[in-house]
């Protein structure tokens, strides 16, 4: 195990970090009990205090069981943007004993669909601005959707400009298998005695992988504990800190960062369900923000705004982020405006969040920091799995308390993900890295085929699965292409059926699967080409794709 990160180990942090043996949702009970008035939740002009949001909670739980016949054990799909709804549908859920599967709200039905009939999940939590693409599950998976109205935890008249879909009063939707949120809160039902525990699943979110279906990632309330409770050890977290959630909690930094780690410390938190630099600017002023986080996108965006001067953002203590690094100019910038450096973490859906750190007394720029407690990270030749010294580019393994327990239903999948070394269970976690003189880890590349777009993870496999829906397409291979804003950007390389050359367009194909993907997988840029390279057994090599890709970019920048 390689310790020389520990000469710089945060003054005053043990190595080891004992993790409460307890339900996630007793987090809510105890700050409920501590902080009963204090405002958890405040959704632009309007707060939920700690002790309202375990009484909702509770009473979700109660028509879980009583009404939708949610069992201990069972999945309950979560489809909805940041929002009050999303944390107490959440929470109402464990609370029911039940096993948490966020869902990133941009999925359309073709792809709901999919974890629906994976999972086994029967009842959904849904924003009623998604309920049109979840209807058509009613009777094919789901028996109970419960759609929620994000103006039901909204002021009548905020200060600060909502998005005209949290905005949107509520429709009376009036049919069989549909319970409007109000009316679930209205049967005020009590729940059963909670029975679950640290090793019972939690929260089960969905990752890809190179078979281009999504898999489910088991967590316990153990895994989940393990980065709620070393967030806030590692940043020092000050109870009466505010925060600011940005970033989407259907994905684990957020749902870490942003959601359980405030409830676990007692945190309010002021949440936006889009992105919006104005009124990010405007919430950080209003209610003395002291953390957030953000991608590098966010962040560039942020302080773009020729605006931002006019904001008082003096309270900002700490932002922090991962996905993608952060460009140097633009940690300047930041530091600059806020005088705080731009703290980058690590970590992976199957790692419920971070493994990786940098130490807040001594960052460094586009590194992904350093192992925190309690885990052990190495760098292995993928090939031989031998482990590499110090210098030595190779895949980054990681063992320690938040690593999943394995695919759901996946069992070779599973086996894959893992490699047993000196008697410890390592992730794989497919990402090509190296290891400095000061044990501070950077990334290199990626081993697994995955695309980076805006700090979301998009699996070409899947993309191609889908394109293949599309009766003009023959064949299709999936690539990044590098982007300005984006990052990297979803491209196409597609060979049209015989009958379709001349008849359809690259443009007919990319708005084709902005209608049937989530709009950050489906391909933004499209070429026809007349046939794709493959391999001798007629494996299609998206590799050479891939770099014909990187040396156009190279000659265009040149």
């Amino acid at each position: 195990m390689n310790t020389r990160h520990l000469d710089f180990w945060p003054k005053g942090l043990p190595h080891h970090l004992t993790i409460p043996e307890t339900n996630l949702f007793f987090n809510a009970e105890v700050s409920a009990a501590r902080y009963p008035d204090k405002p958890f939740l405040i959704f632009y002009d309007k707060a939920l205090t700690f002790s309202g949001f375990k009484q909702q909670a509770e009473s979700i739980a109660g028509f879980l069981q009583h009404d939708c016949g949610v069992k201990t054990g069972d999945r309950v799909l979560l489809d909805m943007q940041n929002s009050p709804q999303f944390v107490l549908a959440y929470y109402g859920i464990l609370r029911a004993g039940a096993v948490v599967v966020p869902i990133n709200p941009m999925n359309l039905t073709l792809e709901l669909a999919h974890y629906v009939e994976d999972c086994g999940a029967t009842v959904a939590f849904v924003g009623q601005e998604l309920f049109a693409q979840t209807r058509p599950l009613l009777g094919k998976g789901l028996n109970r959707i419960i759609v929620a109205a994000y103006s039901d935890y909204i002021a009548s008249a905020p200060s600060i400009n909502v998005p005209p879909f949290a905005s949107a009063p509520r429709e009376n939707l009036r049919e069989p298998g549909v319970t409007l949120w109000v009316d679930m809160l209205e049967q005020q039902f009590k729940p059963s005695p909670l029975s679950t525990g640290p090793d019972d699943l939690c929260v089960m979110p969905y990752t890809s992988g190179t078979t281009g279906k999504p898999k489910g990632c088991m967590h316990t309330h153990r895994s989940v504990m393990s980065t709620v409770a070393a967030g806030t050890e590692w940043l020092h977290m000050p109870k009466d800190t505010v925060a600011l959630a940005v970033l989407p909690f259907f994905h684990v930094t957020a749902m870490q960062g942003g959601m359980n780690g405030a409830l676990y410390n007692g945190n309010t938190v002021v949440l936006l369900p889009r992105w919006d630099r104005e009124a990010a600017a405007e919430c950080v002023q209003r209610y003395k923000v002291g953390t957030w986080q953000a991608i590098a996108a966010m962040v560039v965006d942020f302080l773009m705004n020729p605006r931002i001067e006019d904001y008082d953002l003096s309270s900002v203590w700490n932002m922090s982020g991962g996905g993608a690094a952060m460009p140097e100019a633009v940690a300047q910038k930041l530091h600059d405006l806020c005088g705080i450096t731009y703290i980058e973490g690590y970590g992976m859906t199957e790692t419920m969040a971070p493994t990786h750190v940098n130490p807040v007394h001594r960052p460094k720029q586009q590194c992904l920091g350093v192992p925190i407690f309690d885990v052990d990270a190495r760098i292995i030749d993928p090939q031989t799995l031998r482990e590499l010294p110090q210098g030595e580019v190779g895949e980054i393994i990681v063992h320690g308390p938040q690593v999943m327990q394995g695919y759901w239903k996946q069992p070779q999948a599973t086996q894959e993900a893992f490699i047993m070394l000196e008697g410890k269970r390592f992730l794989r976690t497919g990402d090509l890295g190296r290891v400095d003189d000061e044990g501070y880890f950077f990334m290199v590349d990626r081993l697994k085929r995955m695309i980076n777009a805006s700090g979301y993870k998009v699996w070409p496999a899947e993309v191609e699965t889908m394109m293949y829906r599309h009766p003009d397409i023959a064949e299709a291979c999936v690539v990044a292409a590098l982007d300005s804003k984006r990052g990297e950007t979803v491209k196409a390389y597609v060979v049209l059926k015989p009958d379709a050359r001349g008849r359809i367009s690259e443009q007919d194909i990319v708005e084709w699967a902005h209608t049937h993907m989530a709009s950050y997988k489906s391909p933004r840029i499209v070429e026809f080409v007349e046939s794709l390279p493959k391999s001798g057994t007629g494996k299609v090599q998206w590799r050479a794709l891939q770099e014909r890709e990187a040396t156009r970019h190279t000659h265009s920048t040149a």
